[in-house]
């Protein structure tokens, strides 16, 4: 199910051809969202959980982009991020799948829509106890069997 980003380059610009081919990884990085979210809530949960990943498991992340000018960019994922979603149920399933499992992970909880800065996010989550997160998203990164056992249940994002 897992598809690849990569396009063929254009007008030779670039010094390597990139393959259309699908890159397998033998690791995923998956964001589940909880399936009654807003638009702009599904993107924000993502952008959030993921920065948690590409911040502590550094072989996540790529290399530097650079332009054909030599304009530097940030490096970015070096995979794709799947993003699935599912039920409140699913979710919470998930989640104890990820801690039995001891992957890395990041959680979104409802009461994040409410703060407004780092600190207040995290005395958010530190207040309530692990099994009453009223959990929102979850992202996860792991040997790709794992991270699908922890998503049973979960569809892809349409």
């Amino acid at each position: 199910m897992q598809r690849t980003y990569k396009t063929a380059s254009y007008a030779g610009r670039q010094s390597r051809p990139m393959t259309t081919e699908p890159i397998r990884f033998d690791t995923k990085i998956a964001v589940l969202l909880r399936e009654d979210l807003e638009t702009w809530q599904r993107l924000n949960v993502t952008a959030f959980l993921v920065s948690g990943l590409g911040t502590t498991v550094p072989e996540v992340i790529g290399e530097p982009y650079e332009d054909a000018d030599g304009v530097p960019y940030l490096p970015m994922f070096r995979q794709p991020v799947l993003v699935f979603e599912g039920t409140k149920e699913t979710l919470t399933a998930a989640h104890a799948r990820v801690l039995s499992r001891a992957l890395p992970r990041a959680v979104f909880t409802s009461d994040l829509f409410t703060t407004g800065n780092d600190r207040d996010n995290r005395s958010a989550v530190r207040a309530v106890p692990t099994a009453e997160l009223d959990l929102v998203g979850l992202a996860v990164y792991g040997p790709r069997n794992a991270v699908d056992k922890v998503l049973k249940g979960a569809r892809m994002h349409p």
